[in-house]
């Protein structure tokens, strides 16, 4: 790593890197019940507008931000999208916490509507197939999507060539995607905020025995940290026995393909169209790449009818989607400069450090430290197991932080030297962490739905006694134009649906055994 610091000593880094954020929330009533009433009109149409879209439900919005070179901007951004919401949900709030309460019945969860054009009723029923597969409840968990790209000063550096190639670029995300993997379990620390939920959240009511609680609807464990990470939110049993290769991006898209492609006995049961009507896309264990719940994602931007599969193969990767990261409470946007600094710095760690390939034993421990940090991360002396023998958290996380304090130096700001010597902090006294001021709030006697709605209200509150007019002239005029671009696309359909999805379902990939990416 430290070679690979020096080659970076005289390139601008902070210069070359760039990140934007997806931010999900739960639209709900000014008393926290989940609304039940469709996309409101004045966001635009969910399908085609930029910044304010839609994810599992017409409640569950998701608010994107451009690419950024700049955190504080980054930032701007995602407030302004957040001003211009709150002016077009009337009395409504968006949910703080990333683990939702009352949702009432799952049959009442109302699932994202995208128009009647091809590509709008195909995000609907992939939507219908998460909640046949998983329950509605489940995917109304919501978190922050961080992507993170590196332009091409920094490649030059690396690769020592002032043209880096695609195979050299895809290579190095690959191999962040796995250090990133290993130690994503330090993040969960740092920044978890879920460590409590309310009991009407459970799937079954038998697994209360394994919280404690404050009042009758509150469940918590006294040392989690991120339990949306765990077994309670987005987990798999069809998805456990799947190895997911990130070793390159062949063996990356030929494990992919076979989740793709392998009929899973519980899904062919559901049935895919009964009674004229989609339940799911297909049958198999996954029905498309996005179902398959991971940490970081390698992505691409897709042209109209492309599979992201078939973007990464044909053009390499082009930035990785992190998404492994709790909303939190306590932000009224959900994350502040010091956390999305650190992220930048954490991923240049794992970019530049060493990066030994993916096993499946080296996959099965990492998912056993991150379940065991999701329950009890700040238990004092808890070890995990890095190759095979135990380390204490706190070693292993003072080792990865010293080094990432070496890559703040070369990114050359105090600001992103500040972020990591605050998570230096929470090391040494976990009582800084999110979860732990959560739950001194929780285990102290307030109910866990009232400490999010209390949360919920200071925020709208605040977001609706400030206006950007011009941020907001801008975005309402993308969303009239959004709805506009969704008639075009609508009037521009051609044949019947199912043979839209015959051909949209139907990858065109490379050879796998040939070069990973085109010349």
């Amino acid at each position: 790593m430290q070679d690979r610091l020096d080659r970076l000593a005289s390139v601008d880094v902070l210069g070359a890197l760039r990140r934007g954020i997806e931010k999900e929330s739960l639209r709900v009533d000014p008393d926290g019940q989940l609304s039940l009433d469709p996309h409101p009109q004045g966001l635009g149409s969910a399908l085609t507008h930029p910044n304010v879209t839609t994810d599992f439900s017409e409640a569950q919005l998701e608010l994107i931000t451009g690419v950024h070179a700049d955190t504080d901007a980054l930032l701007a951004e995602l407030d302004a999208i957040h001003d211009f919401t709150f002016q077009e949900i009337d009395d409504e709030i968006l949910w703080a916490s990333s683990m939702p309460c009352s949702i009432g019945s799952p049959d009442d969860i109302p699932i994202g509507r995208y128009g009647r054009s091809h590509v709008g009723q195909s995000k609907s029923v992939y939507r219908q197939g998460l909640a046949h597969r998983y329950g509605a409840p489940m995917q109304l968990i919501s978190g922050i999507h961080y992507n993170f790209s590196i332009e091409t000063a920094v490649w030059r550096a690396l690769s020592g060539t002032a043209e880096p190639d695609r195979d050299f670029i895809t290579d190095a995300y690959f191999s962040l995607i796995r250090n990133f993997r290993r130690h994503s379990w330090l993040l969960l620390y740092l920044f978890g905020a879920s460590p409590a939920l309310c009991r009407s959240f459970l799937p079954d009511p038998a697994l209360a025995d394994e919280f404690e609680t404050s009042d009758e609807g509150t469940l918590f464990k006294p040392y989690a940290t991120s339990l949306r990470m765990g077994p309670l939110g987005y987990q798999s049993e069809a998805q456990s026995s799947l190895h997911i290769s990130y070793n390159t991006l062949g063996s990356y898209a030929s494990s992919m393909l076979e989740a793709l492609t392998t009929p899973w006995p519980q899904y062919q049961d559901i049935g895919i169209k009964v009674d004229g009507a989609y339940r799911q896309l297909t049958d198999t264990l996954i029905q498309i790449e996005n179902e398959f719940y991971g940490t970081i994602r390698p992505k691409r931007r897709t042209a109209p009818g492309e599979r992201p599969l078939e973007a990464l193969m044909r053009r390499g990767v082009e930035y990785v989607e992190v998404r492994c990261i709790d909303l939190n409470p306590f932000e009224p946007i959900g994350i502040d400069a010091v956390e999305a600094r650190f992220i930048d710095v954490f991923l240049l760690h794992c970019l530049l450090s060493p990066s030994p390939e993916d096993t499946v034993a080296l996959s099965r421990e990492m998912h056993a430290n991150q379940h065991t940090v999701v329950a009890e991360g700040r238990r004092p002396g808890l070890e995990l197991e890095r190759d095979g023998r135990a380390v204490t958290l706190n070693d292993w996380a003072n080792e990865l932080l010293a080094e990432c304090e070496a890559v703040a130096k070369v990114i050359d700001s105090s600001d992103f030297s500040d972020a990591v010597a605050r998570q230096v902090t929470k090391i040494e006294d976990p009582s800084t962490t999110p979860s732990a001021r959560i739950l001194e709030s929780v285990a102290g006697g307030t109910p866990f739905a009232r400490f999010a709605l209390d949360l919920s209200r200071r925020h709208a509150v605040s977001f609706r006694a400030t206006t950007n007019p011009g941020r907001t002239d801008e975005f309402a005029r993308l969303a009239a134009e959004s709805v506009e671009t969704q008639a075009a696309v609508e009037a521009a359909d051609e044949g019947s649906f199912d043979d839209y999805l015959d051909r949209y379902l139907a990858l065109d990939l490379p050879e796998l055994d040939g070069p990973s990416v085109d010349s």
